[in-house]
């Protein structure tokens, strides 16, 4: 059992419980909440809430108690994934923005694990049943290229790369303001937020190292492209690195400008270069990936109000 403690900040008026965990806890479905909701596993200030339509204040309280999973026999799906490269060991592909890598609380299918199952006859075990085959992860609302172990042993040598900070990851994003440096280094550790514990935040206590490149691409009138290249691999690190700095990402629920003028479903933010050495061939291999539809429309409309 997970109990998940938020305070609530930065709304201007009082707004649906559901509607505002749905867009707090990103990666828990509105529909899985509005169950904990109805089984009495929400409290707002230390008391339990009994419908999805009460609304919270700023400064509120909530509690959310998230039940042990349930024991899954994950199901295969004809989901279409695309897929950059395959062979025996591993496999590349391109996941879209909204997909969740692997079974979550309210996120049970429709997963890229489920596509892959279905793709796949053979998966690495090392992470389990819900998470087979996945070496790394990115977000939900975050699109790109990820690596996919197809057995233990390939498994073992991609994880053993992203320890020791080889693997090549080169992403690029859509930031508030615009950046007057051309290029920098963010080197600030990352630790589990003092208070909204689904948050990661600079901080030097109980936190790891965390190092982000950046690159300018283009800047607009308050907005700037960006190319990132990751050093280390921390969670949410790109995106708590550029808010760290007063550059928050476009559309980022968690970290970002709260009233977005682009009524996106998540953070402008694509994983578009992955490279690694093989794990047979022992030959460094690299992918890049162009970037989607929903990445070139925001810079389109970012064109005409620039």
């Amino acid at each position: 059992m997970e109990v998940i403690r938020l305070l609530v900040e930065d709304i201007a008026e009082p707004t649906r419980v559901d509607l505002y965990l749905s867009r707090e806890l990103n990666d828990i479905s509105r529909s899985y909440i509005q169950k904990l909701i109805k089984c009495g596993k929400v409290k707002v200030n230390d008391e339990v809430i009994e419908s999805k339509k009460y609304k919270v204040s700023e400064n509120d309280e909530i509690h959310i108690t998230i039940p042990e999973p349930e024991k899954l026999k994950l199901e295969p799906e004809n989901i279409p994934i695309d897929i950059v490269y395959e062979d025996d060991d591993v496999l590349v592909v391109n996941k879209p923005q909204g997909m969740v890598v692997h079974p979550a609380p309210g996120h049970y299918s429709k997963t890229l694990v489920n596509a892959l199952l279905y793709h796949c006859n053979n998966l690495s075990s090392i992470n389990g049943i819900i998470r087979p085959g996945i070496v790394h992860r990115i977000d939900k609302d975050t699109s790109g290229l990820l690596m996919i172990a197809k057995n233990d042993r390939a498994h073992n040598f991609l994880a053993k790369q992203l320890k020791e900070h080889s693997i090549t990851r080169i992403y690029m994003a859509v930031v508030h303001g615009k950046i007057k440096e051309d290029s920098g280094t963010i080197d600030a550790p990352i630790g589990r937020h003092p208070v909204n514990r689904l948050k990661w935040t600079v901080t030097e206590n109980n936190s790891k190292r965390a190092v982000t490149h950046f690159e300018v691409v283009k800047r607009y009138k308050n907005y700037t492209l960006v190319k990132l290249k990751l050093e280390t691999g921390r969670t949410h690190q790109i995106r708590v690195h550029m808010s760290y700095i007063g550059y928050p990402l476009v559309g980022d629920p968690l970290y970002g400008i709260k009233k977005e003028k682009f009524n996106l479903k998540g953070q402008v933010l694509h994983a578009k270069t992955l490279g690694f050495i093989h794990p047979s061939t022992l030959e460094y291999i690299e992918f890049d990936s162009q970037l989607p539809t929903y990445f070139k429309e925001i810079l389109r409309k970012i064109e005409l109000i620039s």
